[in-house]
């Protein structure tokens, strides 16, 4: 199939009136895991990645839904102090904008229970699709798949590489983010 001049083949995006912006935050609270975050609707919807995102297509990568955040959040890097929410450090990992496909309204098209979008990250690039399941015996509703799309972008050996390193963890603040989540 033909590609569109962006790397993705026959998909439309639908470009909203602003460009949206994404961030994924590396996060080793509890335990080590990602934070995938899209500004949709004046809020950052977030998902937690225990395994991270992955530019393999055959991946599908777990994403818990979890709270909201504020836009403040997406700049946020730090040590998060114990006896708060997420506790540990956070660093981002990947940031840049999204445009949806096929949608002007992601809130809404998110409502439904499946969102494509594309990333344009300086890690995270091309066609990914977030997919809520549905009917699963003991879920919560809150269990999505994030799936990244067949395109120029994927790379089907793709391992994901930690930038919590030492050193970096060494050049972090302690602070509390900039939103209450409890």
């Amino acid at each position: 199939m033909p590609t569109n001049g962006s790397g993705l083949s026959g998909w439309e995006c639908t470009m909203p009136t602003k460009q949206l912006r994404f961030v994924v935050h590396e996060h080793k609270a509890t335990r080590l895991h990602y934070d995938f975050r899209l500004e949709i609707g004046g809020v950052l919807k977030s998902w937690a990645i225990p395994k991270g995102p992955s530019l393999n297509p055959s991946d599908k990568r777990l994403a818990v839904q979890v709270p909201d955040h504020e836009l403040d959040y997406i700049d946020f890097e730090g040590i998060i102090p114990e006896g708060t929410y997420g506790a540990g450090p956070v660093v981002i990992w990947d940031s840049g904008e999204f445009t949806s496909v096929d949608t002007a309204n992601p809130e809404e098209t998110l409502s439904s229970g499946k969102l494509s979008f594309v990333l344009h990250g300086s890690k995270l690039k091309g066609g990914f699709t977030l997919a809520q399941m549905k009917g699963l015996p003991k879920g919560t509703g809150k269990e999505w798949l994030l799936m990244k799309k067949k395109d120029d972008f994927a790379l089907p050996y793709y391992a994901i590489r930690s930038e919590l390193t030492p050193a970096r963890i060494a050049q972090l603040k302690q602070q509390v983010p900039p939103c209450d989540l409890e």
